[in-house]
């Protein structure tokens, strides 16, 4: 009976070395001769860690868990193709990916060895695996703007029907198509579709096949077992796991090294970092931020995606700069754009999920300062929007403080484009860290958005 040990999305795991070691420590456990370790992306970053080691921290993991196979996920390309292909070459496993095409318009990663399907003997039987990544990845993610990510499903056929040819028993696919996962399960015959890039975990089966998330950090594995009757799975979490202390000491060796160590300010009551908090409306640390853009840029307004804020520990008594990098560890500038009042009441109606389908159907999308909006979640409609204290003008022009990756993405804020750039004021982080040593870390919920239902 062949088993997947499936991780994925562990992204900021590096930062805590401790519970790295018990999440390497639980995959080894677990692992058999009856089992493969597989990743589905967004494994290399983002992270404190993986900013300073340019995602090669993985590389430890990787060697730790004895992973069999991985595909690809948006943020395994945060530091360009290139170093996507030197992590590649030097990790132990095997990387599937059918629909990513390098920037000849080759599969991605050929020379590195990475293949759109393989084979594998578990346990008795054939399986076939193969990989699929976002085919947004090009907007989401703009260091991967010079790849080509093709229709998925069109990949998965292919894949699919050359693998069943071969006269496997079971074929999987590692996904890191997110909510995509569901049309993949309908259109093509695949016995368990083990995903990532949503961050909620799951167990359930769409058209009769299991679909699987291990959701984000590195809190849980699951265990998928294929048989004669089906595919099942298990969700395994890391309380009395066993602790690999050679990758726990590996990684603290690179922190060290990072000197990330500097404290920037003191923080009496925890600001919490939960995917309930970041996703769901006004939060102490959305405010933070967003005040912390506006203030550097001296905009009209701050406006942070609530993707891009990570989850993680809440941040408390004294922070560091790794600290603030954790929140929003992306070496991308803070813009300042121009944009219409009308362009801006939009940019708060994409806040809410009712508007802009990315992600989970409940997420609210966005952070603000200097602005205040009253959202009806019941008709999903803008019932209010100041900015100063005044309604906003549909005619006039207002400067916005946001995230350079706005600017390129169609999947948030897609009103705010690369033509309402008017300037640039420094790295997100460093942005951060400027902010609580001029003014500390103390924020409020202060009525920033309001969330109605009738």
């Amino acid at each position: 009976m062949p088993r997947f040990l499936h991780y994925s999305d562990v992204e900021n795991l590096y930062d805590d070395p401790d519970r790295a070691g018990r999440f390497a420590g639980l995959v080894s456990s677990l692992d058999g001769d009856d089992a493969l370790v597989v990743g589905t992306g967004d494994n290399t970053s983002p992270g404190v860690l993986a900013l300073v080691a340019r995602g090669r921290q993985a590389i430890d993991l990787f060697d730790a868990v004895g992973a069999d196979l991985e595909t690809f996920g948006n943020h395994d390309f945060d530091y360009g193709p290139d170093a996507t292909r030197e992590i590649v070459d030097e990790s132990p496993q095997t990387w599937v990916s059918a629909n990513v095409r390098d920037e000849r318009g080759g599969r991605f990663g050929a020379a590195e060895g990475v293949v759109p399907w393989t084979v594998r003997e578990v346990d008795g039987a054939t399986v076939g695996v193969f990989g699929l990544t976002d085919p947004a990845t090009d907007s989401l993610n703009p260091y991967a703007a010079d790849l080509t990510f093709t229709d998925p499903h069109a990949a998965a056929e292919e894949a699919v029907g050359a693998l069943r040819e071969r006269g496997v028993d079971y074929v999987v696919a590692l996904s890191h198509l997110g909510a995509g996962d569901d049309e993949l399960a309908e259109r093509v015959d695949v016995d368990a579709v083990l995903g990532g890039h949503v961050h909620t975990e799951r167990i359930e089966r769409v058209n009769g096949t299991l679909l699987t998330r291990p959701g984000v950090n590195g809190e849980t594995v699951i265990e998928v077992a294929l048989d004669g009757d089906g595919a099942r799975a298990v969700r395994r979490d890391l309380d009395g796991a066993p602790t690999d202390e050679g990758l726990a000491a590996a990684l603290r060796s690179r922190m060290a090294a990072a000197g990330l160590d500097e404290p920037v300010a003191t923080v009496e009551t925890p600001i919490e970092r939960t995917e309930a908090t970041v996703h769901g409306g006004e939060s102490r640390i959305g405010n933070f931020v967003a005040d912390a853009y506006r203030w550097a840029a001296e905009a009209d307004v701050g406006l942070q995606n609530s993707g891009g804020i990570r989850i993680g520990p809440p941040l408390s008594g004294t922070v560091t700069l790794a600290d603030l990098i954790s929140v929003a560890p992306f070496e991308e500038q803070v813009v300042v754009a121009e944009v219409t009042g009308a362009e801006l009441l939009d940019a708060f109606r994409q806040a809410s999920a009712a508007v802009v389908g990315f992600g989970e159907p409940h997420w609210w999308h966005g952070h603000v300062s200097g602005a205040r909006i009253v959202w009806n979640d019941e008709r999903a409609e803008l019932i209010e929007a100041t900015v100063g204290g005044d309604s906003v003008d549909p005619d006039r022009i207002y400067t916005v403080a946001t995230p350079e990756y706005l600017l390129h993405s169609d999947h948030e804020f897609p009103v705010v484009e690369e033509r309402h750039r008017a300037g640039e004021c420094g790295i997100q982080h460093d942005v951060l860290a400027a902010y609580a040593r001029e003014f500390g870390i103390d924020p409020a919920i202060e009525g920033r958005i309001r969330r109605v239902s009738n």
